[in-house]
Formats: C-alpha cells, structure tokens, sequence
C-alpha cells in the first residue's frame, strides 16, 4: 500500500474505504467522516486493479489527484493506492503499511451483499474466514443491509444521512450526460476538475 496523503494519526483502529472514485461524491465524503466515529483515520483507497470492474472513464492519476484533493481539507481523512481490489487484501495491505491492529472496511450496502456473496473460490478463505481479519461499516444505499447471523458480530451499520441514501457516482455520470444539474452532488474540489 502506497500512502498518497496522511491526515490521521494511524492507531490501533483504522479504517479503509475503497472505491473506483468516478467521481467520489458528497456520499462518499459522508460516509468517511461517519465512519472516523469508529476510527481516528480513514483511508480512502483504490486499487490499481479491481476484481469486479475494470476501470473506465477518467485514468487513473485523476482519480488519485481527486482523492488528495478530498484529503487537503479533511482531518482524519487519508488516501492510499493498493495493490489489491479484494476487501481482504486491502485489509492485509492496511495492516502492513500501517500498523493497525484493528481494521474496518466501509462500504455501502450494495458492495456488502458483493462481497458476502462473491465466489472466492478455493484460492481464497471464506467470507466468514476473512472477517476473522477485518470488519465491515456498511452504509445504508437504498436501504439498510441485514447480514447473515453468522457475520452479525463483525458488520457494523454506518450511520449516514438519509439525503445520501441514493447519491452514487454512477448518478453523477449519469445526469452529467443528460446534461442535468450534478455538481450539487460532488465535493467542490472535484467539480473544479
């Protein structure tokens, strides 16, 4: 893991949030200050690869200028590049390059139900196996996400308001294209981008 820009103070406790950031967006920026309520540092993370999308759109310096740029305002709020797009691997990545004892991935609702139900296959532990190594902070999209009763003790709700229930970047794409009213939904350091 490469840190791009530390605004914590690291700890025993910290949390990773990552994303494809296209564009991160006012949500996005929500969710990672609800969650310095669980961790001094959040650390907003892309993968140099992914293992669910390939990434298209805006390259990849882009987005990590987008993610300084989020960090240069906000204390507690870092961003890292890491070698894996695998909540587990980033986890594993985290705890090297930081020391961490404790480890909190966040995430919405959708991306929880992805990866509790992602086919690892046998090269990877169990979901319940890779939650021995971290947590998740999921936050309410479009709902709030019940996990299974095996995994309740290690998947937290993040509390987000609920302006930011339906904000997504692929919605920022989207009425950008229609030539609609977007940047109300962007953090204004990426719509002067």
């Amino acid at each position: 893991m490469e840190f791009l820009w530390r605004g914590g103070a690291g700890g025993d406790v910290i949390a990773a949030f990552p994303g494809a950031w296209n564009p991160p967006t006012r949500a996005h920026v929500a969710m990672a200050e609800a969650a310095l309520a669980h961790a001094p540092e959040v650390v907003l993370v892309i993968a140099r690869a992914m293992p669910h999308k390939t990434l298209e759109g805006p390259p990849f310096d882009r987005r990590v200028a987008w993610l300084r740029a989020l960090c240069a305002s906000r204390p507690g709020i870092s961003a890292a590049v890491a070698d894996s797009g695998l909540f587990l691997g980033i986890a594993r990545e985290l705890c090297a390059a930081a020391g961490a004892g404790r480890v909190l991935l966040v995430c919405g609702r959708d991306a929880a139900e992805r990866i509790v139900n992602w086919d690892y296959g046998p090269e990877y532990p169990t979901i319940e196996d890779q939650l021995k190594e971290f947590e998740l902070l999921v936050a309410p999209r479009c709902g709030p996400y019940e996990p299974p009763e095996a995994l309740r003790t290690r998947v937290h709700r993040l509390e987000l308001p609920p302006e930011w229930s339906n904000a997504s970047s692929s919605g920022v794409r989207l009425l950008r294209e229609l030539g609609q009213p977007w940047r109300h939904l962007v953090p204004p350091e990426i719509g002067e981008f």
